[in-house]
């Protein structure tokens, strides 16, 4: 898959999820769908800061407009991340936490499919969308699994921030005993 089709394809599970969550039969499948939001979101935001949103910004004539505005709906959707994250089993706030999150992941997805990735296919060629779209599906595997707000969400910052927080996170998970994806 090239960039553009790896990250769409991030948006259609995350929309899924968003429908297993009203689909789940108890607390227990509930919360674990919040657990794998969490980590999916976390993961695509993260391989966006650090790959895509550099390269839109570099080849776009409005890119540094267009990846400013995208990078405060990153920290809107972090923080809602941390909140879910935090809260336990079961809890009556889940819900509409979840639907709110819902609505700003459902305006990124808009914003990017309808106006981003439009754009980039048409200043870039296949070739460097593909190369791009092996980096981002290798970097995926080794890209943080929890939000984390405060940390930078721009290159060169956020290259040295991310292996440490991906590792922080996957050690967490495991301890936690939450889905790997």
């Amino acid at each position: 898959m090239d960039a553009i089709e790896l990250l769409s394809h991030d948006h259609r599970m995350v929309e899924q999820l968003f429908r297993d969550y009203p689909a789940a039969a108890s607390d227990s499948q509930r919360r674990g769908v919040v657990e794998m939001l969490v980590r999916e979101l976390s993961k695509h935001a993260a391989l966006e800061e650090l790959m895509f949103y550099p390269l839109a910004r570099r080849v776009l004539p409005d890119g540094e407009t267009a990846v400013c505005r995208r990078l405060d709906r990153h920290a809107a959707v972090k923080r809602q991340l941390i909140e879910l994250d935090r809260l336990s089993e079961g809890d009556e706030r889940t819900g509409a936490l979840m639907a709110q999150l819902q609505d700003v992941v459902a305006g990124h997805v808009q914003e990017d499919e309808q106006e981003l990735m439009p754009q980039l296919r048409e200043h870039l060629d296949e070739q460097a969308l593909t190369e791009l779209g092996a980096e981002l599906d290798a970097a995926k595997q080794r890209a943080p699994t929890r939000p984390h707000p405060l940390a930078p969400d721009e290159p060169p910052l956020l290259a040295l921030a991310a292996p440490v927080a991906a590792i922080y996170d996957r050690l967490r998970d495991r301890v936690q005993g939450r889905p790997r994806t």
